[in-house]
């Protein structure tokens, strides 16, 4: 894995024992699952070829407590930021052993000369309030609001989600199903299929998804080489540890809408939804979206995460709840702090101006 270990501004090389055994040591604690290993060798092997990627660590003795990959542009001027966050889009945080290992890790990020920009951490991350200490004297630590994440906290009345809803709303899920099983025999299924079955079911995934309104948006998974790569090596490895869940509504044996997910926590994070627009009338994103609820919460989960970003129409059926998250972003006393206090001062000043004309 072409992943380098910066630790007291120092880089080791990418086969560095030491480093893998952090990763060993820390995944446990992993909340979100775009902190875990697998996902930063998919993007190390997809995303970022050729970009190196810099694992800053932070260690009490000889054992790893905190881990934090961050990767840059070229350029002397460019800002450190966290890998796979203009990648995969979805929330990020570093890897801690405890919430006091954020305050080693934050030393060892406010020694750095280049700005660094933490995109979507979760607003309870304990490295928000720990950089901001560390990079008193030596800079900036400017931290925004940012695209919170909607979330649906389950417990045992979900098993039946639809009874969660209003008499309207169940009405509407009725109606839906009865359109179509007017279609044929409608059946649902979420599972982890065995390894040598992947690429068949995450083939016939990214089909349905490409047949919806994606495809003209360009945002399907099949539209875009590069982010099918990604989530083709990063599933298939989370179908080996057995948490990826690929979750299909079928109607005469036929796929109309499916979810591609991994279940980490006690949680189910979801990441990609669609379906087959010729099916568009009964709504079998909705149906399949209402059994995976449902399947999850008998399964015993503690949540379901729909990542993304709060959008209206999840907060007009599904929740309203959303797991806040912050933007940080430090301007170090340096050259290139200052080209990046400049160019978002500038920015904002622009936003300013545009919302009062």
């Amino acid at each position: 894995m072409p992943i380098a270990r910066a630790s007291h501004n120092r880089a080791a090389d990418a086969g560095d024992p030491a480093l893998d055994g952090a990763w060993r040591w820390l995944e446990g604690a992993a909340v979100l699952p775009t902190q875990t290993r697998s996902f930063h060798n998919a993007l190390a092997a997809t995303f970022l070829v050729g970009t190196p990627v810099a694992m800053f660590m932070a260690r009490q003795g000889e054992t790893a407590e905190a881990l934090l990959p961050l990767v840059h542009s070229p350029g002397l001027l460019a800002r450190w930021r966290l890998a796979g966050a203009r990648e995969v889009y979805e929330p990020g945080d570093a890897l801690l052993a405890s919430p006091g290992a954020a305050d080693s890790l934050a030393r060892e990020l406010a020694q750095q000369s280049r700005p660094i920009v933490l995109d979507r951490i979760p607003a309870d991350s304990p490295l928000i309030p720990a950089l901001r200490q560390a990079m008193r004297g030596r800079g900036l630590c400017v931290v925004r609001q940012a695209e919170a994440c909607p979330t649906i906290a389950l417990d045992a009345t979900w098993s039946d989600p639809a009874t969660r809803f209003n008499a309207g709303r169940r009405s509407d899920f009725r109606r839906a199903l009865r359109k179509a099983e007017e279609c044929g025999a409608v059946s649902f299924e979420v599972s982890c299929p065995a390894l040598s079955d992947f690429d068949e079911r995450f083939d016939e995934a990214i089909a349905v998804e490409i047949s919806s309104w994606k495809r003209a948006a360009g945002t399907a998974i099949a539209s875009d080489p590069a982010k099918e790569a990604f989530f083709r090596t990063y599933l298939r490895s989370e179908c080996e540890s057995g948490a990826l869940r690929i979750a299909f509504m079928r109607i005469d044996g036929r796929p109309v809408a499916m979810q591609l997910g991994v279940v980490l926590g006690g949680r189910f994070w979801l990441y990609k939804i669609g379906y087959d627009e010729a099916y568009r009338k009964c709504s079998p994103g909705t149906l399949l979206m209402l059994h995976c609820i449902g399947e999850a919460a008998r399964t015993g989960l503690n949540a379901f995460e729909l990542l993304g970003n709060a959008e209206p129409w999840i907060a007009e059926l599904w929740t309203e709840t959303a797991m806040p998250c912050l933007s940080l972003r430090t301007y170090p006393v340096s050259l290139a702090g200052a080209a990046a206090l400049a160019t978002d001062g500038l920015a904002w000043l622009r936003q300013r101006l545009k919302g009062r004309g």
